[in-house]
This record gives C-alpha cells, structure tokens and sequence, in this order.
C-alpha cells in the first residue's frame, strides 16, 4: 500500500543534511511553507542553499531560516524589499552568498529541470551583468542566452489538499511555484491543511500528481 503521508515535521524532513539545496515554494508569503521552515530550523543542517522568489519577509518564514544562520547561498529574483532586512544584514555583513536571477528566468529553469531539459535560450538578461560569461546566440533574429536548469534535493512546497499518495490540490494564489519546484527536486515535501482519502481530490483539480510528491504532512491551519 502506497502511503506517503507523514505523521510529523520532523519524519518529513528527516532526509535532509548540511549542504543540501532545496526549492522552497512561496511567492512572499503566499504559499510559502512555513512550518516545514520551521521543521528545517529544529532540524537545525547548515550550509543549505536555499532557491525561492524572494529572500524573506520580516522574521518569518525564509527569512528567520537565514537569521538562524542555516543558510549558505539564496538564489531568488527578489533580494530586497521593505521588510528584507534579515538578507540585507547577512548580505552586507558576507555572510551569505546571492545569486539573481530574473523571475520569468527562475521559473523557466526550474521547468526545464522538472521536463529533464539540457538548457535553455531566453532573451531575459541579454546584454546586462547577469549575462556576463554565458553562452550567447542569435535566433530568427533576436538574441538569447542560455541558461541552465535548477534542480534541487529537496522541495518544501505548501498544498491546500493531499492524499495519500501524494497528489495535491492548491489554493489561489498559493499555487505559485510549488507545482514546477515538486518537478524539479528528487525529494518533495508537502505540507497540507488537510489530508484526505482516495478518491476525495477531484481528479480534475489535482495540479500535482502524487508521482512528484515523496512525502506529505498535514499541518494545521493557524487560527
């Protein structure tokens, strides 16, 4: 019997060690999974290379994931905003490494390790900084650089809905990265508002089949 479901944080992200690189889903705070963060930081491996939208939001979440000081790199399309201040001291002190990539870029190269592509052309990023030292061609006229894909050991992603078997259902706009990063990583953890049973996922609405998903977590909702 296929079960992934787990009973805890903690077995779920038992996996993971010092030096992995793990896709965290979320754009902000949206769909960002916080608590398996949370599991992450008791956990407490070092040395992570971290790939998301942004580089945290005040002392929540992926941000209080660098403040612990778990992190080694981020790569990520949004480094600084308002409440950024965690990365911005680490940054500014050399204490992590950062690496941008434009948003449309990210998720492409996440897509194309997920599809089990080589590389990628995209005209994102020709002729400024971040194409420096790529690999450059023209096509039908217009130019391109190429970029390679993002894979990762892990992805903590965050559903509305789970079964057992791992096939998952979002909510609005909390389905934004997760469905392409549980592709891409050879390990994926889900935390769920609910697990349910076979047959209680509308087939039609399910966005990521459970043949990406390794193991599942119902989390309680906050009040």
């Amino acid at each position: 019997m296929i079960d992934k479901s787990k009973s805890s944080l903690s077995e779920a992200l038992s996996q993971i060690k010092d030096g992995a690189t793990i896709l965290i889903g979320g754009f902000g705070t949206a769909g960002q999974p916080a608590e398996l963060i949370d599991g992450l930081i008791e956990l407490g491996v070092k040395d992570l290379t971290i790939v998301s939208n942004n580089a945290g939001n005040g002392d929540y979440g992926l941000a209080k994931l660098l403040k612990a000081g778990s992190v080694k790199k981020v790569i990520c399309s949004f480094p600084r905003q308002a409440d950024s201040y965690v990365f911005d001291e680490l940054y500014r002190a050399g204490k992590v490494e950062l690496e941008v990539v434009p948003q449309g870029n990210l998720a492409c190269r996440i897509q194309a390790a997920g599809m089990g592509l080589g590389a990628v052309f995209t005209p994102t990023g020709f002729g400024t900084l971040l194409a420096e030292g790529k690999e450059t061609r023209q096509i039908d006229g217009k130019d391109y650089v190429l970029e390679y894909p993002i894979k990762a050991d892990f992805a903590l992603i965050k559903a509305y809905k789970g079964d057992r078997w791992g096939n998952l259902v979002y909510r609005k706009s909390a389905r934004n990265f997760g469905p392409i990063m549980a592709m891409a990583a050879d390990v994926t953890i889900a935390q769920v508002s609910e697990v349910v049973e076979l047959g209680g996922l509308d087939p039609e609405h399910i966005i990521t089949p459970g043949i990406f998903v390794q193991h599942v977590v119902q989390v309680a909702p906050a009040q």
